[in-house]
């Protein structure tokens, strides 16, 4: 620690804050420096009892917005005008509320100076409260919740002193109920809990979180939806976008947000904004989720607005499977729009920035721009009317690509500088045509465009944090209104890639067919695999808002659209790896019908009938000529139930072909309740099948990384599984015949499956989705 940290630490000392608090605000740079102001500006001043904790929470909760405001509010607290940490926070919002100039006046009266709340006051009202909750304060005693009559009081007497509403709160209590008696002090029983008995516990506050904890056994609580996380998020108000961190206010800040409160009528307004050159993957559905989430949970709307800016790299599928997906996973945009829609008014702001001298062209190459350590720019001062033809010169195709760029003069939190707005593209536009040949930048268009649609909270993930500055800049440098960005974390998954690029390399080299192969995480492969949407949407929520990045497995997904499909998805018998069984005494003449529940612990949701005859067919792996140890299914010497059909099965005869491998079980069934020997298993199997095609998916990585050098030194190519896709000729129950494209079922001992839309009326196929929690190996 330095001398100088020393005197820092005595400073903030002498305020009241302890050793130990000092040091730890020293920590904290932003702090510090606003506590450093505020000594400065009570420097020879007598601080009177607890003035001073007051200025410390003042440095702790003042805006940058507001610093100009810091040497009035300072002036109150010394002079004991400001007596609480209440009336403090009512100060900030007030000035707020009020950047460019404060009357005092008003000031005052909104901070409740000079309203003094006799103790006589305090103790008329908590009586009257207590004499009115009398009955119920006998009952329970000490188990009663007194923190509704405190909030009562302080809602009546605003400014009364905390501390003394509570201790005349506790006084009246033990004047009416005497002192704690052993009962009182007993804690409460778990059995009284679950009874609906009130607990001590049961009075405290809940703690509100936007992240969800994971529970002990490692399975997330399914029933939290997006709109429970998204209405305990504490974002801004509309209209009071400059209360934010870091938001710039400008002396046209407050008509602005006046007119945009006009528009809006004080509704929320998000958007999700993808680039039409890809097709979404599982990190879009959080950012839908989040975006029309937060817009559903405070009843505003969020827009669909399509980034196309890059005319290169887009294609109508991606615009049609884009919609696709958000309507998929349950979302309904209040509007659809392009950036394109807005090219006409982006051009003119472009132009308008040239003349107020914040914009330039420049003709250095990209690779020139490249790095956080660039040569700045030789024409960044070039005259404005020359800047002003060249850019017309640019839109007119005169200049080649390459040659030229338009930049704003602006520097990133990362140190980039002056980042490009508009370059020369010869390549007609999806929705223009061959209109422009000069296209605008994500960092010039993004900000203007959730301007003009009135954006209230412009949602993105942390690495636009960096961008933050130039957003703000642009808007008030155009003079129009300024939404607030707000950033939190990316999803990442374990054993796959999700980049546009590194897809398309998997596509063109073969490992994966196309963009909704089920081994990706595309959303258009998770629902050809059988992932239902509102697994995917429980699993987002589960996930929370946070500023930190998520990286999780796969499973906890999976555990998701377990769960779902446990309740939804009807069951069915399907043999996967089929061998024949003839049963030599069957009991029948001919084939019988036999009921099977469509959920089993649901019996109410119906049945469908399965056909039962001499031969059937059950998995390979059920039957083994002798047993190994701890194996419950067919031997030679243990016999095995049949699910549903109310027998179990003898060996009598094992057939094998010329290379000795089993092709045929004979059996002998005795009725379940006859038997002997009771079986140790059930196993399902089935008659007169239906041969469908079935697809088994594992991970397409071998490693959780595969874009990391140092787990894969060879690139994410040489990391792939090449026994991620297995095919399988099975046999189904024929109850399966007529499933439609996307039908799930529940295989039973297996796992679920989904039909894929490869199906037709000669071929029936089937995706694995997820596997059982349950090992069937038993």
């Amino acid at each position: 620690m330095t001398q100088n940290d020393e005197e820092i630490i005595k400073s903030f000392t002498s305020l009241g804050l302890s050793d130990q608090k000092a040091k730890e605000t020293l920590k904290n740079a932003a702090v510090t420096k606003t506590l450093l102001c505020i000594l400065n500006e009570v420097r020879g001043v007598q601080l009177s009892d607890g003035s001073g904790i007051l200025l410390y929470h003042l440095a702790t909760k003042i805006k940058p917005q507001i610093a100009h405001h810091l040497p009035l509010i300072v002036k109150y607290i010394v002079s004991n005008k400001l007596d609480s940490t209440l009336r403090v926070d009512k100060a900030i919002e007030f000035a707020l509320a009020h950047i460019n100039s404060i009357n005092t006046d008003e000031l005052e009266k909104y901070c409740g100076v000079g309203i003094i709340v006799t103790p006589e006051e305090i103790e008329k009202a908590v009586e009257k409260l207590i004499t009115e909750s009398k009955n119920e304060l006998i009952e329970k005693r000490y188990r009663f919740n007194t923190g509704p009559l405190m909030q009562k009081v302080r809602a009546q007497f605003p400014w009364a002193d905390g501390k003394a509403v509570k201790s005349e709160v506790d006084i009246q209590v033990l004047d009416l109920l005497g002192p704690k008696t052993d009962e009182d002090l007993t804690p409460i029983s778990k059995t009284d809990k679950k009874a609906g008995k009130v607990s001590v516990t049961d009075n405290k506050k809940p703690k509100v979180v936007t992240k969800v904890e994971q529970p002990v056994d490692g399975v997330a609580s399914r029933g939290l939806t997006i709109l429970d996380v998204m209405k305990k998020v504490n974002f801004h108000a509309p209209g009071e976008n400059y209360k934010t961190d870091g938001y710039v206010v400008t002396e046209n800040t407050h008509k602005l947000l006046q007119e945009h409160l006009k528009i809006t009528g004080g509704k929320v307004r998000t958007r999700f904004p993808p680039e039409p050159n890809g097709i979404l993957h599982i990190g879009h559905a959080k950012a839908i989720n989040i975006n029309f989430g937060y817009a559903a949970a405070n009843n505003g709307v969020c827009f669909l607005r399509y980034d196309d800016t890059n005319p290169e790299k887009e294609e109508e599928k991606f615009f049609t499977g884009i919609k696709d997906m958000v309507t998929w996973l349950g979302y309904t945009p209040y509007k659809i729009t392009h950036s394109s829609d807005y090219f006409d008014q982006l051009y003119l702001w472009a132009v308008e920035l040239i003349r107020k001298g914040l914009a330039y062209v420049c003709h250095q190459t990209a690779d020139e721009m490249k790095g956080f350590n660039p040569q700045p720019s030789p024409w960044r001062d070039r005259p404005i009317e020359e800047s002003l033809q060249l850019f017309e010169d640019m839109k007119n195709g005169k200049i080649d690509e390459g040659a030229a760029t338009l930049r704003m003069k602006v520097t990133l939190e990362e140190g980039k500088l002056d980042p490009v707005a508009y370059r020369v593209r010869f390549i007609p536009h999806h929705r223009t045509g061959d209109k422009w040949c000069i296209y605008p930048t994500y960092d010039y268009t993004h900000c203007l465009c959730d301007s003009i649609e009135n954006i209230t909270h412009s949602l993105c993930t942390k690495e636009f944090q960096s961008r933050r500055s130039s957003y703000y800049w642009l808007c008030n440098a155009l003079n129009i209104y300024c939404p607030v960005q707000w950033e939190y974390g990316r999803l990442n998954i374990n054993y796959t890639v999700v980049s546009k690029r590194k897809i398309a390399k998997l596509i063109s080299e073969g490992i994966v067919k196309d963009w909704d192969d089920p081994r990706l995480f595309t959303l258009t492969a998770l629902r050809r695999r059988g992932f239902p949407s509102e697994a995917i949407n429980n699993f987002c929520a589960q996930l929370g808002v946070t500023g930190a990045q998520s990286t999780v497995d796969p499973s906890m997904l999976e555990a998701f659209v377990r769960d779902h499909l446990n309740i939804t998805a009807p069951r069915r018998m399907v043999v996967l790896d089929p061998l024949k069984v003839v049963i030599g005494n069957y009991p029948h003449k001919n084939l019988i019908s036999v009921p099977v529940p469509n959920f089993p612990n649901k019996l109410e949701l119906g049945n469908h009938n399965v056909t039962f005859d001499r031969v059937i067919y059950i998995e390979k792996n059920d039957f083994m000529e002798k047993g190994s140890k701890g194996y419950r299914r067919l031997t030679r010497d243990q016999p095995v139930g049949l699910r549903h059909a109310g027998y179990t099965l003898e060996v009598t005869d094992i057939k094998k072909d010329t290379s000795n491998e089993v092709v045929e079980v004979v059996c002998r069934c005795v009725e379940v309740d006859k038997a002997t020997t009771k079986p140790k298993a059930f196993i399902h199997w089935v008659s007169h099948p239906q041969e469908v095609e079935v697809r088994l998916y594992s991970s397409l990585f071998n490693h959780k990384n595969p874009e990391d050098p140092n787990e894969v030194p060879g690139g994410f190519l040489t990391d792939c599984n090449s026994n991620s896709l297995k095919v399988v000729k099975s046999f189904a129950d024929k109850s399966i015949s007529s499933a439609k494209v996307f039908d799930k079922f529940q295989f039973e001992r297996i796992g679920f499956f989904s039909v894929d839309p490869d199906s037709n009326v000669d071929k029936l196929v089937l995706n694995q989705t997820v596997g059982l929690k349950e090992d069937a190996g038993k």
